[in-house]
């Protein structure tokens, strides 16, 4: 859910700019940070955002700033530009702050530190803008560039889309790698057990040889095998990991995220069991090796619609 889109527009002696800009997150965080000329739109141009944005955590900033204009000869103070529009300086609080604040450096000796930017955020020294209503003509103009800023932000996330889609594809392929090498260790480690156990009965006296029911003992070390039996693990690994990827290359857009999400903890499963079940230590390696690429696809399925 990574994703950056920008338009802009100018009207009527002012630049307008839109910029949308979002992280991942597993639910929308919409935060909007609008220019006070466009308070009144502010639910509107919401109601446009949401369904668009879907998850994330996004910020939207609209700002508005004053741009000269061209047939002026002072390029530094722009013309025609509706006051209205913008916070203005409180002059005479500021003068009281300054005048306080300069009184205070030389009464306590303090250093020469430039005051305008502190005195700017205390209280009383900026003006909110009047409210003023957004015309219609400019009001279609920033319904299209929202239309644009939006579509910006779509293509930069498909970018970012198709970059996972290789990156997830490379961690499966990994994965299943890994649990190819895991059959040839299996085999081994039950013949491993078998003479374990065999070499531990020879041990046996006799007499305790002839006490046990060789009927039962071999009932048992079938019981014993089939508990540490991982082909049922190994199946649904498999499947896990082509559902994933038929998900992933599917044509469906919502959801895909979190669908995505409850396979890669059903791998997590499969993947822990087979550690669980492994009593071996080349497959313990594998079954870590495994369980970072499956930390890896985790990390990043947070980052899909």
């Amino acid at each position: 859910m990574t994703g950056y889109g920008r338009a802009e527009y100018s009207f009527a002696g002012h630049k307008t700019v839109l910029e949308i800009r979002s992280l991942n997150s597993k639910q929308l965080d919409l935060t909007l940070k609008i220019s006070p000329f466009f308070r009144t739109k502010e639910q509107e141009i919401r109601a446009v955002l949401v369904p668009v944005l879907q998850r994330g955590k996004v910020d939207v900033t609209l700002s508005t700033m004053p741009v000269a204009n061209s047939s002026s000869t002072d390029t530094a103070c722009p013309v025609n530009v509706s006051q209205q529009s913008f916070s203005s300086i409180n002059q005479e609080a500021f003068c009281y702050y300054y005048n306080q604040l300069r009184d205070l450096q030389v009464r306590l000796k303090a250093p020469d530190e430039p005051l305008f930017a502190t005195i700017l955020r205390l209280p009383d020294v900026m003006q909110a803008a009047a409210e003023e209503s957004v015309s219609n003509d400019e009001w279609e103009i920033l319904q299209q560039t929202v239309g644009q800023a939006i579509d910006a932000f779509n293509d930069f996330r498909k970018q970012e889309g198709e970059a996972l889609r290789v990156m997830f594809a490379e961690k499966l392929d990994g994965i299943e790698c890994l649990l190819g090498q895991v059959e040839p260790l299996e085999k081994e480690r039950i013949d491993k057990i078998k003479q374990r156990l065999v070499s531990q009965l020879a041990e046996l006296g006799e007499q305790t040889k002839r006490q046990i029911d060789q009927n039962r003992l071999e009932a048992e070390l079938i019981y014993y095998l089939e508990k540490l039996d991982i082909t049922e693990e190994k199946v649904r690994l498999r499947n896990h990991i082509r559902y994933f990827r038929e998900t992933m290359e599917g044509t469906a857009i919502d959801g895909v995220g979190k669908k995505l999400g409850f396979v890669a903890q059903e791998m997590g499963r499969e993947i822990n069991t087979l550690g669980s079940k492994a009593n071996h230590s080349e497959m313990q390696i594998i079954v870590v090796k495994m369980k970072d690429l499956l930390e890896q696809i985790k990390e990043q399925v947070l980052n899909v619609l």
